[in-house]
């Protein structure tokens, strides 16, 4: 079968032949639609992710959409090494096979992958979102940003934040009651203000950036608020005062989403797909063939802000 192949840790995959992959002893072959490309697949491949890194020769990507030998559309998050998601198939436990809602088609379900499932897991396991609460998403023209700050609404969010960069991705936003487009700057007390006069104290953080945003958003913060940490696009560190979490009584939460049990992860996807298919969260997808890996794989390296999908030829 093709498959996009990583023959050495810190390289780019290959579109390559693989052995195609045999099921049984608890796990099954999926014939794949679709497969996120996400910035943790790039991490995992370079060799310096904290977990566990595959031995190549291996397939990379870590979820997608396929269907089974019976014809049911599934997502899955898990494989079976050295079976990853971007190939026509893969081995999947069959345990960890999980629903998909009707009415979304296979590019937007796979893009919902990892970044979507992140997003939204971490709204409702990691902070515990309350209705009428006020959310702060960091990085909100990036592909996580764009599904969280859309959940955050669609999960009854009285007024939601989204932060970024100033630019035309920030202006692009589409306008919907509640929501608030605010630039980061520099200057953490600055953007602490704006966004506490365009929306009051925040009660949510979701931020894939840390540094000096982090910050900013740390000072605009409830009293109580949850600052969920998932990355450091931004900065690996940043110089925090400790009277700053005190005088809030602020929960500082990292999350990843293999913290999240399956069942969760397994409901959250299936409420997220269901939101999507209802119109309530829009994905900005680019689908892209299997054999443009390379492409692929460098345009998300430098920053893609469309949600790349890989779609083998043999998906019809």
């Amino acid at each position: 079968m093709k498959a996009a192949v990583l023959h050495k840790l810190g390289s780019a995959p290959a579109y390559d032949e693989f052995p195609a992959p045999v099921g049984g002893g608890g796990n099954s072959v999926l014939r794949v639609a679709a497969a996120g490309v996400h910035h943790f697949v790039l991490l995992r491949a370079s060799g310096r992710f904290y977990g566990e890194v595959p031995p190549v020769p291996h397939v990379v990507g870590t979820d997608g959409v396929g269907f089974t030998e019976d014809g049911e559309r599934v997502f899955f998050d898990e494989t079976v090494g050295p079976y990853g998601a971007w190939a026509e198939q893969t081995l999947v436990p069959t345990d960890r096979l999980m629903p998909v809602a009707p009415g979304i088609d296979d590019l937007a379900a796979a893009a919902l992958g990892n970044t979507g499932l992140v997003a939204w897991t971490a709204l409702t396991w990691r902070a515990r979102l309350q209705p009428g609460e006020t959310v702060l998403v960091l990085g909100a023209s990036g592909a996580l940003g764009r599904i969280a700050h859309q959940a955050a609404r669609a999960l009854g969010a009285g007024a939601v934040v989204a932060a970024d960069l100033p630019g035309p991705a920030l202006e692009q936003l589409t306008a919907a009651p509640g929501l608030f487009a605010v630039p980061v700057t520099d200057d953490p007390d600055d953007f602490a203000r704006t966004v506490i006069d365009r929306a009051g104290p925040v009660d949510v953080i979701i931020d894939p950036l840390w540094g000096l945003p982090a910050l900013g958003a740390i000072k605009a913060a409830r009293h109580g608020a949850r600052l969920i940490q998932m990355g450091q696009v931004a900065a690996p560190s940043l110089d925090l005062l400790a009277a700053d979490l005190r005088a809030r009584a602020m929960d500082l939460r990292s999350y990843a989403l293999f913290h999240c049990p399956f069942e969760d992860r397994r409901a959250a996807y299936l409420e997220l797909t269901r939101s999507v298919a209802a119109g309530k969260v829009q994905v900005d997808v680019e689908a892209v063939p299997l054999r443009a890996v390379e492409a692929a794989w460098e345009r998300q390296a430098t920053g893609a802000r469309r949600k790349l999908v890989l779609v083998p030829e043999s998906r019809g």
